[in-house]
């Protein structure tokens, strides 16, 4: 490898700090000069150290591991429920069109309206949490799936069916790995969904951990650093999990669009 092909590499792999080296220049310049108020906005050091405090010696890491199990969970139930049923909506026109104002009037529909509904069906609990991010991630990953095998490639499946294969072979062999692609993105979707709703749930539904709970706790006792540091966590790990599924497509369904 060529020095001048290198620095090139190198520079497109640092290119992605610019954006945050300006996010963190910002927020020195706004609490150095005062435009927020101190108390309100803390430095980035000050949230840093909490952020690795709260991680290394404190209860931060017990809350952040809660959240990942409520949003594993809750898309785990997503996925048993949304990919059947994605599968059988995309293979017949004629039963999604009977559906498809059903599923899009809730699935428009702000998830955080539908908490006082699972709250009479759940109560206050674990359960309720769960059910209700389980709930807005299956509507995003159904029409995903639902779109990836009607838009399958026709001559594939003609292909299939002239050399002999039955419509459940096709389906099977052909249409699901084609609607891969568009599964992909409907976990992905999928993924940010149900973390955003269990950190929502986390504030308002009765919650004694997790980072939904700890941000608003650290906001009423203006516990600023505390709470800049949960939202870095939230943050964090909503890329991670971003990064993963991204990472997973172009391990699994690098073919797509071939």
């Amino acid at each position: 490898m060529s020095p001048v092909s290198g620095r090139r590499r190198l520079g497109r792999a640092l290119q992605p700090l610019i954006g945050v080296a300006l996010l963190i220049g910002l927020w020195s310049f706004a609490h150095a000069t005062r435009l927020v108020d101190p108390v309100l906005l803390p430095s980035p050091l000050e949230a840093w150290s909490a952020f690795w405090s709260g991680l290394t010696t404190g209860n931060l890491w017990v809350d952040f591991r809660v959240t990942i199990i409520r949003t594993a969970a809750s898309f785990a139930i997503a996925m048993v429920l949304a990919v059947p049923i994605g599968i059988v909506l995309g293979s017949s026109e004629k039963i999604y069109r009977s559906i498809e104002f059903t599923i899009d009037f809730f699935r428009s529909t702000p998830a955080s309206a539908m908490f006082p509904l699972f709250l009479v069906m759940f109560g206050v609990g674990e359960r309720t949490k769960i059910a209700v991010a389980a709930f807005g991630a299956a509507l995003a990953i159904l029409f995903n799936v639902a779109y990836g095998v009607m838009n399958a490639r026709k001559q594939r499946q003609l292909a299939a069916k002239v050399m002999g294969a039955s419509p459940l072979r096709v389906l099977a062999d052909v249409t699901i790995w084609e609607s891969l692609p568009q599964t992909f993105v409907g976990m992905r979707t999928g993924v940010s969904i149900a973390l955003v709703i269990v950190i929502v749930a986390e504030m308002f539904i009765g919650s004694t951990d997790g980072l939904g709970q700890r941000i608003m706790n650290a906001q009423m006792i203006f516990d600023m650093p505390q709470m800049y540091a949960a939202i870095f966590a939230a943050g964090a790990l909503g890329y991670a999990l971003n990064l993963l599924f991204i990472l997973a497509e172009r391990r699994f369904v690098h073919w797509g669009g071939k």
